[in-house]
C-alpha cells in the first residue's frame, strides 16, 4: 500500500555562518604584543556589527562566540599598558547590545547565557570582567534576571558580608547585583551593600536609592561612604 505524500513543507536549511574572526582567536593564538590583538578584535566586533544591519539573531549568537574565546587567546599578550584592556572593554560595550537586543526564545537565550557564564568563570586574567556590569542586560528580561540573581545570592551575600571571616572575593558579584537591578528588586541591593562595601560595588547602591526615587537617601549613604574612606585613611 502506497504512503500518502508528505504534505509538510520542506523548509531550506540554513547554512552554517563562517565567521573569519573564528579562525583567529584560538587558545593563545597571539605573541605578547598587543597591537595584534587588538587589530583583530576591532576586526571581529566589526564583522559582527555588519552582519547585525541583516541578521541579528546571527549577530548575536557570533557576539557570544566572539566574547568566549577573547581570554583564551590573548593569555600571553602583555597587558600592562592598559591597551589591551581597553579594546576588550570596547568591545564588550558594543557586543552586549547586540546580544541583549537579539529576538530570541527562552530557550536559546538561557543557553547563552550559560556559555557566557562559563567564560567568567575561566577568565583567569581577568578581560572579560566587565561583562558582569551587564548581566541584567544580558538577561533581557526581569523575570530571568531575577532567577539568575537568585542563583547567585548566596555567594554574593557570603562576598559582601561584612564579617571578615566570611567575606571574600566571588566573581559572580557584579552579575548578581546587575541582575538584581533589572529585576528591579532594589531594596535586596540596599540590604547588600553596606556602607562599607568596595566602591565597585558601592554605585549600586546609590543607582538602586535613585530608582527608587530615594534621592536623599543616595546622598546620605554617599556621605556614609566617603566618612569610611576618610577614617580608613586616618588609621593608616
Amino acid at each position: 500500500m502506497l504512503s500518502p505524500p508528505n504534505l509538510t513543507p520542506q523548509l531550506p536549511t540554513r547554512p552554517r555562518y563562517a565567521w573569519e574572526f573564528k579562525s583567529r582567536f584560538r587558545r593563545r593564538a597571539f605573541g605578547w604584543r598587543s597591537q595584534p590583538a587588538i587589530r583583530r578584535i576591532k576586526q571581529g566586533v566589526s564583522e559582527i556589527r555588519k552582519v547585525a544591519v541583516t541578521d541579528s539573531v546571527l549577530a548575536a549568537e557570533g557576539a557570544v562566540c566572539l566574547l568566549e574565546r577573547l581570554s583564551p587567546a590573548l593569555e600571553q599578550v602583555d597587558s600592562s599598558s592598559g591597551a589591551i584592556g581597553s579594546a576588550v572593554n570596547h568591545a564588550i560595550d558594543a557586543l552586549v547590545p547586540i546580544i541583549a537586543s537579539a529576538p530570541v526564545d527562552d530557550a536559546t537565550r538561557e543557553k547563552w547565557l550559560v556559555r557566557l557564564w562559563s567564560a567568567l568563570e575561566a577568565d583567569q586574567i581577568p578581560y572579560i570582567e566587565l561583562l558582569g556590569e551587564s548581566w541584567g542586560e544580558l538577561c533581557a528580561s526581569k523575570e530571568r534576571a531575577s532567577a539568575w540573581a537568585d542563583r547567585l545570592l548566596d555567594l554574593t551575600r557570603l562576598a559582601l558580608s561584612p564579617d571578615r571571616t566570611l567575606h571574600g572575593f566571588f566573581h559572580g558579584t557584579t552579575a548578581c547585583l546587575s541582575a538584581l537591578y533589572r529585576a528591579e528588586r532594589y531594596d535586596l541591593i540596599v540590604e547588600l551593600l553596606p556602607a562599607s562595601a568596595l566602591s565597585f560595588y558601592r554605585e549600586w547602591a546609590v543607582k538602586a536609592f535613585h530608582a527608587m526615587g530615594r534621592k536623599d537617601d543616595a546622598i546620605r549613604y554617599a556621605e556614609l561612604c566617603n566618612a569610611g574612606i576618610r577614617a580608613r585613611q586616618t588609621r593608616r
